[in-house]
């Protein structure tokens, strides 16, 4: 069976270029799911509806690729979860068609592009941390109570001082006072 998914970012937007190529493609009316919502949304109502409807040998259809995924992972994340169900996948725009070998091809190209952008991305983040590190630039959260005043707690706590009066002489949390101790 033919499922279809559609989706436009606004209110002010219609669905009905989309809605009549898949009609067009042969999708019973409905069967075609939509959306109005920005595709950056990570609930989209009608395209988890369109996912849960389809079946074991079901084919998902959209108009163009960038009406299903936020990104080239989020896309090849769906694509693979539906192929792991043996549902197969058309765009009607791009052409691809994961039920022919060229489009098998297609989506495993996607996939490496996919992939290749996310070492890019870790090699990025490494190699920044690694010249703020050198740099003398530690990542993380900033120290809730400086050295200075981690010293003053200290040598009120060895002069006998409660924590909880530590805590309010100091301004800090008792969990942030204790954190902070185990820390140093």
């Amino acid at each position: 069976m033919l499922v279809g998914y559609i989706r436009v970012s606004t209110d002010d937007q219609n669905l009905n270029l989309q809605k009549d190529a898949l009609l067009k493609f042969g999708i019973d009316e409905r069967n075609i799911f939509s959306d109005k919502t920005s595709g950056s949304k990570d609930k989209r109502v009608g395209l988890d509806k369109a996912i849960e409807f389809l079946k074991d040998g079901d084919t998902l259809v959209v108009w163009k690729l960038d009406r299903l995924g936020r990104s080239l992972a989020h896309l090849i994340s769906i694509i693979t979860s539906l192929k792991n169900r043996n549902i197969s996948f058309i765009s009607i725009t791009e052409g691809m068609d994961t039920t022919t070998a060229s489009g098998e091809l297609f989506f495993h190209i996607f996939g490496a592009l996919a992939q290749f952008e996310r070492s890019l991305i870790q090699e990025r983040v490494k190699a920044g941390l690694e010249s703020a590190k050198q740099r003398g630039i530690s990542g993380g959260r900033p120290r809730a109570i400086d050295d200075e005043k981690i010293n003053a707690i200290k040598k009120a706590l060895d002069d006998g001082m409660s924590k909880a009066a530590i805590c309010r002489t100091f301004g800090v949390k008792r969990s942030t006072l204790i954190d902070s101790l185990n820390r140093s």
